[in-house]
C-alpha cells in the first residue's frame, strides 16, 4: 500500500511540472507550484518514514511491478529500509527546498524556466531510490540529470552557465554510459535486468572488482569523488539556490545510494581488496575538496567543493564498511555503514542550510563575492545565525550533527588495527589522517567565510544596503538549524532510525542508542568510548552562561568610548580589512603546488611612485589541467581532421566504402 502511495506521489510532481509549464508567467504560478510541492514532498517523507517502520516491523521489502518499459522486462519498484531512508532524504531536502524558494522565487526572473523542471527533477530522484531494475534505475537516473540540466540552464543567456550546463550533461552522459555498462555485467548472459535475478547470482571477484571500477566512475561522477567533480563547482554556482541546495544535498545522495545499492546488496560478499579504491578515492576528494573551498571567493562555488569534502568522509565511511563487511567483522562494518548514511543525511541538513543562506546574501546583495561582503550580521542578524550554524555543524563542531558522524568515521578506524590484511592495516590510518586534516581545514573554511561575509565592515555599497530575507527563507533555515542541532543533541534517534539499513544490508546494526543512559551513543561498547551531546550542549551553556555573568559582575560599570585600535591608519577603510585571500594566504602557499595550479602577480610600484599596487590571484583546477582539457583538445584536434571527411568527392567516398567492406570481410575470414 505504501509503495503505491509513493508512486502516486511521483505522478503528483510529473503533474505539477505540466500545471508548471502551462501556468507560465502568471504571477501565483510560483507560489502556487512551489507550495504544492512542499505539500507532495511532505507526504513523500511521513510515507519514507512509515515504510522504514513497515519494513522493520514485518522484515520483507515493498514491491510492485508495472506494466511499462521494456514489453518484456516491464518496471519493477521495490522499497526495502536502505531505499526508505533515501526517500526520507529526497522528500525532506525537497520540502526544505520548496518552501525556501516560496520566498526565494518572488526574486526569480524568469520562473517559467524553473518551475516546470523543479517537480520532476524530485520525481526523478524519487523514482531512483524505487527502480527495482536496471532498465527503470537508468531511465530514472537519466531523467534526474536531464531535468537537473535543464535548471541548471535556467539563466542560459550567461556564457558560464552555458559553459557549466555543456560539462554538466558530457559528464552526467559518462556516468550513465558506466552505470550501463555495469548493469551490463550484472545482468550476464541470461540477461537478468531485475535486481532479485541480479541478488541470485552475484558474480564473481574480478567481474564484480570490474562492476566496482565502473560505478566508482559512473556514481562516483554525479556524486563529485575526485576527479570526477569537475561539474560540480561550474553547475551548483549557475543553478538557483534552492535548485544548488538540492543538487548538492539530495541529488548527491541519490548517487551514493545507487553505489551502495549495488556494492552492498546486488554484489553479494565483498573481497577485502575492493575497499581499497574506495577507501584512496575518498580519502583524496575529502582532502582535496577542503583545500579547493579554502581558496574560493565565490560563496556558492565554496559549498559546492565543500560538497566534494563531505562526498568523500561518505566514502571514507563506505570503504570501511567494505573491509569490515569482507573479514567477518560486521559490528564494525554496522557501524562504518551507519557513519557513512548519518554523515549524508547530516550534510543533506546543513549544505542545504548553508546554501539558503547564501541565496538569501544573493537576494540581499546582488554578490556571490565575499571579498565584496562584510557587516551581515548587524543587517541580516537571523541569517547570520542561522550560517553560523550550518558552519559549525559542517566543520564538524559539537554539539551540532556532523561532529557526530565524523566521530563515528573515526571510531571505525580505531577498529582497523584488527584488520588482518596489510593492505587495509596501511591504508585506513592514512586515511583517517587525511580525514583529521580535513576536518581541520573545514573549520579554517567556514571561519573564513563566516567571518568575512558577515563580520567587520561592508566592502561595498550593495552589502551596506542588504536587508533581512523573507519569512519563508527564515522559516526553512530555522528548521535546518534546528534539526542540525537536534540530531547533534540527541543522535541516538537517528542511528537507531537506520538500524533496518544495516541489518538489511550488513546482517546485524549497532547497539540499541536510545536506552543508554543520558541519552550517551556508544558506537561498540561503552568501555571504549562514547559520545554524550546532551552534557556537551549543557556545558557550552553554562561555561557560557557563567562567563556573561562573571564579566558583568567583575568588569568595570565605568562606560568610555574610543575609536578602534586601526594599526596606525587615521582613516578605518574597510579596504584595510582582512580580505578572504590574506586568511588563505598561508594555506594555498603550503598547499598550492599539490591541490592546484596558481597564477599569483604582483605589481607593487617602486617607492615614491603614486600609483595603485596591482594584485592578481588566479586558481585552476589540477583534475581540469590535467586530466579534461588534454582530453578535450584532443578531441578538437581529432574532430578537425575527421572534418575532411565531409569534403571529399563521390569517387573518394566509394572508394572508403570499398575498403572498408574488404577490411571487415576479412576480419570476419579471420574470426575464430
Amino acid at each position: 500500500m505504501y509503495l503505491i502511495v509513493n508512486l502516486w506521489c511521483v505522478l503528483a510532481f510529473f503533474a505539477l511540472s505540466a500545471a508548471a509549464a502551462a501556468t507560465g508567467r502568471r504571477p501565483l504560478a510560483s507560489p502556487l507550484i512551489y507550495g504544492a510541492s512542499a505539500v507532495v514532498s511532505l507526504a513523500g517523507f511521513i510515507l519514507a518514514l512509515a515504510e522504514m517502520t513497515g519494513v522493520e516491523m514485518t522484515g520483507a521489502p515493498m514491491t510492485a511491478a508495472l506494466p511499462l518499459g521494456l514489453p518484456w522486462l516491464g518496471a519493477h519498484f521495490r522499497v526495502d529500509a536502505l531505499s526508505a531512508f533515501f526517500l526520507a532524504i529526497v522528500n525532506f531536502g525537497g520540502l526544505a527546498a520548496s518552501i525556501y524558494a516560496i520566498g526565494y522565487g518572488r526574486h526569480e526572473s524568469a520562473p517559467q524556466r524553473i518551475l516546470p523542471f523543479f517537480a520532476s527533477f524530485l520525481a526523478g530522484m524519487n523514482l531512483v531510490a524505487l527502480a527495482d531494475d536496471a532498465f527503470t534505475f537508468l531511465v530514472a537516473w537519466e531523467f534526474m540529470s536531464l531535468s537537473s540540466w535543464a535548471l541548471v540552464m535556467a539563466h542560459h543567456r550567461e556564457p558560464e552557465n552555458r559553459r557549466a550546463g555543456y560539462i554538466y550533461l558530457v559528464m552526467a552522459a559518462f556516468g550513465t554510459f558506466c552505470l550501463l555498462l555495469a548493469f551490463g555485467l550484472l545482468a550476464g548472459p541470461a540477461g537478468g535486468y531485475t535486481f532479485a535475478e541480479m541478488r541470485a547470482h552475484a558474480p564473481g571477484p574480478l567481474t564484480g572488482a570490474l562492476v566496482l571500477m565502473l560505478l566508482l566512475l559512473g556514481a562516483g561522477s554525479k556524486a563529485g569523488l575526485v576527479p570526477l567533480h569537475v561539474w560540480l563547482p561550474l553547475a551548483h554556482p549557475a543553478a538557483p539556490s534552492h535548485v544548488s541546495a538540492l543538487m548538492s544535498g539530495v541529488m548527491t545522495k541519490v548517487a551514493i545510494y545507487g553505489f551502495i545499492r549495488i556494492v552492498f546488496d546486488l554484489l553479494g560478499l565483498p573481497e577485502w581488496w575492493w575497499a581499497l579504491p574506495v577507501l584512496a578515492l575518498g580519502g583524496v576528494t575529502a582532502v582535496a575538496g577542503v583545500l579547493y573551498a579554502l581558496m574560493q571567493s565565490d560563496m556558492k562555488r565554496l559549498l559546492a567543493y565543500s560538497t566534494v569534502e563531505n562526498v568523500g568522509i561518505i566514502f571514507i565511511g563506505l570503504g570501511l564498511a567494505l573491509a569490515f563487511r569482507a573479514n567477518g567483522m560486521n559490528a564494525a562494518a554496522a557501524l562504518a555503514l551507519t557513519a557513512a548514511l548519518m554523515h549524508a543525511l547530516n550534510h543533506m541538513l546543513f549544505k542545504s542550510l548553508l546554501f539558503f543562506g547564501a541565496g538569501a546574501i544573493l537576494n540581499a546583495t546582488g554578490l556571490r563575492d565575499i571579498e565584496k561582503l562584510g557587516g551581515l550580521i548587524r543587517l541580516m542578524p537571523a541569517t547570520a545565525l542561522f550560517f553560523l550554524a550550518g558552519s559549525a555543524a559542517i566543520s564538524a563542531l559539537p554539539p551540532f550533527n556532523g561532529f557526530v558522524s565524523e566521530w563515528m568515521t573515526f571510531q571505525a578506524i580505531l577498529l582497523s588495527p584488527a584488520l588482518p590484511q596489510w593492505g587495509l592495516k596501511l591504508m585506513v590510518p592514512a586515511v583517517g589522517a587525511g580525514l583529521a586534516l580535513a576536518a581541520a581545514f573545514a573549520a579554517a573554511c567556514y571561519v573564513r567565510a563566516f567571518g568575512i561575509a558577515f563580520l567587520s565592515q561592508p566592502r561595498s555599497g550593495a552589502a551596506s544596503m542588504a536587508r533581512e530575507a523573507d519569512r519563508f527563507s527564515l522559516a526553512a533555515m530555522a528548521a535546518l538549524a534546528a534539526l542540525c542541532l537536534l540530531l547533534g543533541v540527541v543522535p541516538g534517534l537517528a542511528i537507531d532510525a537506520l538500524a533496518p539499513v544495516a541489518q538489511g544490508l550488513i546482517g546485524t546494526h549497532m547497539p540499541r542508542q536510545i536506552v543508554q543512559p543520558w541519552l550517551s551513543i556508544v558506537p561498540i561498547a561503552e568501555s571504549r568510548s562514547s559520545y554524550n551531546g546532551l552534557l556537551v550542549l549543557a556545558f557550552i551553556a553554562m561555561s557560557a552562561t557563567a562567563a556573561v555573568l562573571a564579566i558583568h559582575r567583575f568588569a568595570s560599570r565605568v562606560v568610555r568610548r574610543a575609536p578602534s585600535w586601526d594599526c596606525g591608519y587615521p582613516d578605518a577603510s574597510p579596504r584595510l580589512q582582512y580580505s578572504a585571500s590574506g586568511f588563505s594566504q598561508p594555506l594555498r602557499r603550503i598547499f598550492g603546488t599539490l591541490a592546484y595550479r596558481i597564477d599569483e602577480r604582483v605589481d607593487m610600484p617602486a617607492p615614491g611612485d603614486t600609483r595603485a599596487a596591482r594584485y592578481r590571484l588566479e586558481l585552476r583546477d589540477m583534475a581540469w589541467e590535467t586530466l579534461y582539457a588534454p582530453l578535450a583538445g584532443a578531441v578538437m584536434s581529432t574532430a578537425e581532421y575527421l572534418n575532411r571527411f565531409q569534403f571529399l568527392t563521390i569517387r573518394r567516398y566509394l572508394s572508403l566504402v570499398f575498403f572498408a567492406l574488404i577490411l571487415l570481410l576479412i576480419m570476419v575470414a579471420a574470426w575464430p
